[in-house]
């Protein structure tokens, strides 16, 4: 092949790899502008019918009370090792949204602790009652559930001793194969 052909031929794999991804001539933008998630939202379940509107309040202090503290005796690399347990942040409307889910999935789980039976597949059961299946990252074992109502995560324990929930984001790094709402006992 000549150098002429070798050149040209170069100019148009620049010029084809260049156009990837732009729109064609006389097309119309049908989407707004702005990034998309690379992810496709969970559908919502436990939804429910009114949601109490929070009050405005000053941000949340971290887990720490207030700002970042230095590493004192821990290794500089720390946080980063331990990345993989951080939640998701939950503004007020999530966090209310997520209290009312949590008051209508203790309802249908103290259903659960009246009749006296505690395995998996009947709290499993009551959680479809509401909707919340597989696809909401339902995961059961030895009393203990989680799931995500597709606005925010809700665990806890329903035991013959103790019924619990708790609102809270989902993890970054959450344990393979139980949905986003279990943290990870490993690492990453």
């Amino acid at each position: 092949m000549s150098i002429r052909r070798s050149a040209a031929a170069a100019v148009l794999i620049a010029l084809t790899l260049t156009a990837c991804g732009t729109q064609r001539g006389g097309q119309a933008q049908t989407r707004a502008s702005g990034p998309s998630p690379s992810f496709a939202p969970r559908p919502e379940c436990a939804q429910a019918a009114e949601v109490p509107v929070p009050e405005p309040s000053s941000p949340l202090p971290g887990v720490d009370g207030g700002r970042a503290q230095e590493n004192g005796d821990a290794p500089p690399n720390y946080a980063d090792n331990h990345a993989y347990r951080m939640q998701a942040p939950l503004a007020a409307d999530q966090r209310a949204q997520g209290e009312a889910s949590a008051a209508l999935i203790r309802k249908e789980l103290e259903r659960v602790r009246e009749e006296g039976d505690f395995g998996d597949e009947r709290i499993a059961a009551a959680l479809r009652s509401l909707g919340c299946g597989e696809e909401h990252g339902v995961h059961i074992g030895d009393g203990f559930y989680s799931v995500h109502t597709g606005v925010v995560c809700v665990s806890g324990r329903v035991t013959e001793e103790e019924l619990t929930s708790e609102v809270h984001g989902a993890y970054a790094e959450p344990q393979p194969g139980t949905g986003p709402c279990v943290e990870n006992r490993g690492g990453h």
